[in-house]
């Protein structure tokens, strides 16, 4: 690698020179390569602790000048053969040019000049570096590779200096974060520490502080324990060692999701300055908390922030805090957390203005809204770019208001006027137009207007008027009025100011008539709703009519969704919960449709339009509760993790007790998926949702707490998990809501209050005020640290279930143990994850859908099949072991999409690994027959794939037959047995059991073998003994059964052209004479020539001539079975069937090369046969054919290859090998390796 030049004071200090010229030197470190000792062990020490770059480039070229003893460095190398290359370059381009000059200075100028062109030239597609040093990135990149052994597509995001705990003594090194691994590399005094740890593999990551560990990061996988310290900045490291592991688990819980939002692991630019990945890392961050906490659209992208003062007229106060600023909205959050947000939409941004400056009010900004609220900023420090920006936004929106009558009705919403009426009148009112197109949708259900257009809780209630209501009607009238002086004051709509005032009101409950309104405004979802205009009508009429998994599961649930209320108790309500869960399944297919979901979208509609509920159900889904309704419902389990937690923090005597008693578990799910909805009563249920479409899940939280700390004493005196389910039940059957106006809708929960004494009815308002008093110190960002913790704990634990589901399908005789099956499902998962990595020959191995049974989520394709197969066979042949891969996948691959799943990948490691000597001779022979031997390889295959095309259409013709034997069974069963079922459904499963027996394969179904394909398999076998101990013996062997083969298929041509043979039923029973005659005639015994022998080639022996003549008369032209055409003799061997001429093969020495195929010769004596075909210079008969039983008879003959089949192989120590190689880093030096792998 080119350098640009700097001064080096002392040239010799801890290096060697090597090569040296007049203008130019070639130094090695020392201790770098052999040798070196004592100081090379210290050099080595003192690169890794003080010099992150010294051991990447352990070569490096010098300039230097005769009379000046300043040199410069030009270049450095990691290997001999760079650095090489480069001094090569110099010698041949520029020592000639450097001879001219006269002038030292001229030299080193022209030299220094030259070099500065060739980096330029190199880096002329790289965009301007960052303020970090590129040439120390790229060079620390570069010893990351070369130490741990990653291809070019796995990116470095950053690297630190930190110390590793080995036991108890710590190991200065270097940590680099990668995009998908953890590594850490220490050199210290010859003791070398190697470590490299998947993030998908990483089950807990926490920064924590202990005596035996200073201030440190842990980092634990499911097999080890590892401890960093001595950072920097240990607070920036595990920000992002948190975001990498964040990345990695949501790659293994969506690989879509992952995809879309992953930073780019790949760019497009060859490299890339350091801070450009972490760089997207902190954006995305930035991006993700700017989102939540203004609730945000998820594809908003924050472009900036800024410090400044907001000028709240409410109580005629500067408040200071940050300006976010995005391509949609302009957002304002104070540094008091409670004291203001707020949120305007650019869309209803009319006027942006600079104000006056004064020194009470610096660099003021003025921002007014259509609803003629105006916002006025001020010290912000950069006003003049500001605008700018906020002006090339207002420029790219929509010029007309998107939504048309939808506008309208939020203008109203925003408009700050205090009559009461208004809102809730225009909101009953708001132009249907998304739903219009509804009314007239196919399918014969009712599609009347009120549906689409407003809440059902409208259409379902008794109009009582408020005068009756008493109290009740007095307590509601004055929380509208509340609402409505808040409005007043704090402005309506998206635009209000949202304060502990807010907060304060929602604590006292949503008034009926607003509930719709306020929960669109504080989850976000208005925004969505506005932007996205008749998007849902689209989605309707879209997904009508089609049919899924999703959608038999919705109709199966439609009825169950809030029974008891009359809003769903007629096909009106059922509609409409239709609809709007069908159209959220049909946007979203990865969630689809989820239990629990249809108790969540009822309720929205008892407030909101449809488009209303639909859009809350979107802020729900996608960014309130995530992950919550996917397949394994996954976000609920990690806030169950956080349940736990909270539990044994803020009530640790119970903690224990419900941890023996399995309660949490049992309840968390039902009381998080459903919001409460479906354990409390409706009236009280819906407070608490009020409270956490403003506040989020941490209300949830804290109201499980406070009912869990209620009925402590209760729990504590519990025996086991049903009575504890029972106090809580009864518990929440009795939290009432007293001030709700709508009639009690009676509470179906299943654990109904039993027993003589009804237990005390609580209020939902006390039991909320209770649970901000004991537990409000929870935070949302502690919950979002604790969702990262608990999220790696559920998506691995996960991770275990699927791998424990996957062994448990493997069938019991595949021979493997459960932890052998284990251990091979890892490796196989590790190789799939590898292309999600650094790309797949096959795109579909890169996608993984989540959805997908276990067993099929995983899958690998040929190359990647070819690396575990090398490293796992216990069949190795040297360099014939990648052709002996693709034909093992070629066989597996039954679906032929060029991807196995676990399942074939085991069946095929297992052919090899166990089974006696019959078994694996018939996973060996099968991989030299079509498909797995591919055409390339063998010519004779299209033969061959005739020869079985053939034999399977005969086969189709007698399964066929059986079929209609069997059926005409089934038929006169039927007869005999009429009206009575369970007899046919018993015959049915006995047909069906004898059909799974036919299926079975036997010796005998296998196909034949023709010459070129026997050829293969020979080829296959010597390159199989090439490393073994009893080489020789093999060899021998191998060479005995060969040539004793190659005559019985001789002899069994001869039977196959006879013209009047028999029909193919009695070829089995004639296969078998041709192989027992060899022995007992002493002319058919083999005696290898030697090699080179000419004679011993092309010779026969002259008694071989009346064999097979009279074998053939005895046989009377017995067929060949199975796989052969039949053929009759041509004119020229009826002539000469008397002259025959013997077959030999070549030597054993010569067997043993690459070209196996071309060295084995089949010589006849008589050129002019026409079924020989001449290939790579030696003659293969297409006529020529062996069965398997010959190739076992015949190997069974030779006791050393029937011992080297039966051989015990573990596979464990494979797996062991197979990980070292997988992690092994390409590093020259000698010194002590101690490598741990993760």
């Amino acid at each position: 690698m080119w350098l640009g030049p700097e001064e080096v004071l002392v040239a010799n200090a801890l290096w060697v020179t090597e090569r040296a010229n007049p203008f130019f030197v070639l130094q090695r470190r020392r201790g770098h390569g052999k040798g070196g000792g004592l100081t090379g062990l210290l050099v080595g020490t003192l690169d890794v602790v003080l010099d992150s770059s010294a051991r990447v480039a352990p070569y490096r070229i010098l300039h230097q000048t005769q009379d000046s003893q300043v040199y410069w460095t030009v270049a450095c190398g990691s290997s001999r053969k760079e650095i090489t290359e480069h001094w090569e370059w110099l010698e041949n381009n520029l020592l000639q040019t450097l001879s001219i000059f006269d002038n030292e200075e001229d030299i080193t100028t022209f030299v220094k000049g030259k070099i500065h062109g060739i980096i330029a030239e190199e880096n002329k597609n790289v965009q301007p570096q960052g303020d970090e040093d590129p040439g120390k990135f790229k060079e620390a990149e570069l010893k990351m590779r070369k130490q741990f052994g990653m291809p070019e597509g796995e990116k470095l995001v950053n690297y630190y200096s930190c110390s590793y705990w080995k036991g108890r003594v710590p190991r200065q090194g270097w940590l680099y974060l990668t995009v998908n691994h953890l590594c850490f590399y220490s050199f210290l005094l010859g003791k070398e520490v190697s470590l490299v740890v998947q993030w998908v593999d990483v089950t807990r990551l926490e920064k924590n502080a202990t005596l035996l560990f200073p201030e440190s990061i842990r980092v634990d996988t499911r097999d080890q324990e590892l401890f960093f310290s001595m950072f920097l900045n240990i607070g920036e490291t595990f920000k992002l060692m948190e975001q990498l592991a964040n990345l990695a688990v949501r790659q293994l819980l969506d690989s879509e999701g992952f995809l879309e939002e992953r930073p780019p692991p790949r760019p497009p630019r060859p490299h890339r300055n350091i801070s450009a990945l972490k760089r997207d890392l902190d954006a995305r961050a930035k991006n993700e908390c700017y989102r939540a906490t203004f609730r945000l659209p998820r594809d908003e992208r924050l472009d900036g922030h800024t410090s400044c003062t907001l000028w709240t007229p409410f109580n005629k106060l500067h408040i200071p805090g940050q300006m976010f600023i995005s391509s949609n909205y302009i957002c304002f959050a104070s540094k008091e957390e409670d004291a203001c947000h707020l949120i305007i939409p650019l869309r209803e941004v009319t006027i942006v203005e600079k104000a006056d400056c004064s020194s009470v009010l610096p660099s003021p900004l003025s921002i007014s809204t259509k609803s003629k609220m105006t916002f006025l900023f001020a010290n912000l420090k950069d006003r003049e770019f500001l605008v700018e920006r906020i002006s090339d936004f207002l420029q790219k929106m929509p010029s007309k208001p998107s939504g048309g009558g939808r506008a309208e009705r939020k203008a109203s919403i925003m408009d700050s006027a205090p009559e009461p009426s208004p809102a809730p009148q225009e909101l009953s009112e708001q132009p249907a137009s998304p739903t219009s197109a509804l009314g007239g949708l196919p399918g014969g259900r009712a599609q009347e207007a009120p549906t689409a257009s407003q809440g059902l809780l409208r259409l379902f209630q008794r109009n009582t008027p408020v005068e009756e209501l008493g109290a009740k009607g007095a307590k509601e009238k004055m929380k509208e009025e509340s609402w409505n002086i808040h409005f007043f004051e704090f402005g309506r709509g998206v635009c209000m100011y949202r304060t502990a005032r807010a907060r304060e009101l929602v604590l006292k409950g949503i008034p009926e008539s607003l509930r719709g309104e306020l929960w669109l405004l504080f989850s976000g979802a208005w925004n969505e709703m506005v932007t996205h205009p008749g998007y849902y009508a689209e989605l309707v009429e879209k997904s009508t009519g089609r049919y899924s998994l999703a959608t038999e599961e919705i109709e199966r649930d439609l009825h169950r969704s809030m029974p008891e209320h009359p809003a769903f108790q007629n096909e009106l309500g059922i509609a409409a919960l239709r609809r709007v869960l069908t159209a959220y399944a049909f946007r979203n297919p990865t969630i689809g449709y989820c239990q629990a979901m249809n108790i969540v979208t009822s309720v929205l509609l008892l407030y909101g339009s449809e488009e209303e509920a639909f859009w809350l159900l979107v802020a729900l889904c996608e960014r309130m509760l995530p992950d919550y309704y996917n397949t394994r419902v996954v976000g609920a389990l990690v806030d169950q993790g956080i349940l736990e937690e909270l539990t044994r923090e803020f009530l640790p005597q119970l903690s224990r007790k419900m941890q023996g008693l399995g309660v949490i578990s049992s309840i968390s799910l039902s009381w998080l998926l459903t919001l409460f909805l479906s354990v409390m009563p409706f009236e009280s249920a819906v407070v608490i949702v009020d409270c956490f479409f403003y506040e989020g899940i941490k209300v949830i939280l804290q109201v499980a707490l406070a009912i869990l700390d209620a009925n402590m004493e209760q729990l504590l005196g519990c025996g086991d998990e049903g009575e504890a389910m029972t106090v809580l039940g009864r518990y929440l059957d009795n939290v009432v809501n007293k001030q709700s106006v709508s009639p009690p809708i009676p509470h179906l929960h299943a654990l109904l209050t039993s027993g003589d004494d009804p237990p005390e009815e609580v209020d939902i308002f006390d039991l909320l005020k209770v649970s901000y008093e004991k537990f409000s110190s929870l935070r949302a960002e502690d919950i979002e640290q604790m969702r990262f913790k608990q999220r790696l704990k559920v998506i691995q634990s996960l991770e275990d279930t699927a791998k424990r589901s996957v062994v448990r399908a493997i069938p019991g005789d595949i021979g493997f143990s459960i932890e052998e099956l284990e251990d091979l499902y890892m490796v196989f998962k590790a190789k799939h994850l590898a292309s999600q990595y650094w790309g797949s020959s096959h795109p579909a191995a890169v996608r993984r859908d989540p959805s997908l049974p276990y067993l099929e989520q995983y899958r690998i394709d040929a190359h990647q099949f070819r690396e575990l197969f090398a490293s796992l066979t216990p069949w190795a042949c040297g360099a014939h072991t990648p052709v002996l891969a693709g034909r093992m996948f070629r066989l597996l691959d039954e679906n032929k999409d060029s991807l196995i799943n676990f399942k074939e990948f085991v069946t095929g490691m297992s052919g090899m690994y166990h089974g006696d000597l019959t078994e694996k001779l018939k996973v060996l022979y099968k991989l030299h027959l079509p498909p797995a031997l591919s055409p390339e390889e063998a010519e004779s295959a299209l033969e061959a794939a005739h020869y079985f095309t053939e034999d399977s259409s005969s086969e189709e013709v007698l399964q066929q037959e059986e079929q209609e034997e069997a059926g005409n069974d089934i038929q006169d069963k039927r007869r005999e047995e009429k009206g009575t079922s369970p007899p046919d459904y018993r015959h049915y499963l006995r047909m069906w059991a004898k059909e799974k027996e036919v299926q079975k394969e036997t010796i005998k179904d296998l196909p034949k073998m023709d010459q070129e394909q026997f050829i293969e398999m020979c080829k296959t076998l010597y390159n199989m003994f090439s490393e073994d101990p009893m080489e020789q013996d093999l060899y021998h062997a191998i060479a005995t059964v060969a040539s004793l083969l190659l005559r019985i298929g001789e002899v069994g041509k001869r039977f196959s052209a006879w013209p009047g043979r028999k029909s193919r039923d009695s070829a089995p029973d004639e296969d078998e004479p041709p192989a027992p005659e060899p022995p007992h005639d002493p002319d058919w015994e083999l005696q290898p020539p030697a090699a080179g022998d000419p004679q011993a080639k092309a010779g026969g022996d002259t008694h071989l001539g009346k064999a097979p003549q009279e074998s053939q008369a005895v046989g009377g032209g017995g067929g060949e079975g199975r796989g052969s055409p039949s053929q009759p003799l041509s004119d020229d061997e009826a002539k000469d069937d008397t002259s025959v001429s013997s077959y030999s093969v070549v030597s054993t020495g010569s067997l043993q090369c690459e070209d196996l195929a071309d060295d084995t010769v089949l010589v006849g004596g008589e050129a002019r046969s026409p079924v020989a075909t001449t290939h790579g210079g030696g003659a293969v008969d297409t006529d020529w054919c062996i069965s398997f039983e010959q190739i076992l008879a015949s190997i069974l003959t030779e006791s050393v290859l029937v011992n080297f089949f039966e051989k015990r192989v573990d596979v464990g120590l494979k797996i062991k090998d197979h990980r070292k190689v997988e992690r092994q880093f390409s590093t020259s030096s000698d010194h002590e390796q101690s490598v741990v792998s993760g």
